[in-house]
């Protein structure tokens, strides 16, 4: 978000065992973007807990769950009258919780102390969430405004 509000800079973020065609399109268009880019990539590790020999699933999970959003910001876009910021995330298929509980790093806060993993895992959700709309919203895609308990939009 801090490059992107330079408006001069390309950004995009990627995970290569999500979508290696959306990988190779992002590092493309930054090598062919006349000024500075920035392609920050997902990248799993063995303190993840995860079995490495699918660490790559484990880009697509983190992506289906929206907890990594896959998108392009394009400076050009912008002179030629186009919104800059492209989604290329579908929209989410699992919970944040159907990806982040199959990593050891999240998971063992579960066993040590069950209501404090709960509590840190509504507010990974809801942060999620709102970081989808934002990058939504400034897609200029529509979606419905985020209620809060008492049903008012935020």
């Amino acid at each position: 978000m801090m490059a992107m509000n330079y408006q001069n800079i390309y950004v995009a973020q990627v995970a290569f065992g999500s979508n290696d065609l959306q990988t190779l399109r992002a590092i493309q268009e930054a090598e062919a973007y006349d000024g500075p880019s920035l392609v920050i990539a997902y990248s799993h590790c063995i303190a993840h807990g995860i079995d490495m020999g699918q660490a790559l699933g484990q880009h697509k999970k983190i992506v289906d769950s929206a907890a990594w959003q896959l998108f392009r910001y394009d400076p050009r876009r912008i002179e030629v009258g186009e919104r800059p910021l492209q989604l290329d995330s579908k929209p989410p298929k699992i919970r944040v919780r159907d990806w982040a509980y199959t990593e050891t790093r999240f998971k063992m806060l579960t066993r040590s102390n069950p209501a404090e993993a709960e509590q840190l895992m509504q507010h990974a959700e809801a942060d999620v969430k709102r970081r989808l709309e934002l990058y939504q919203q400034l897609a200029g895609i529509e979606t419905e405004p985020h209620k809060t308990t008492e049903g008012g939009a935020k």
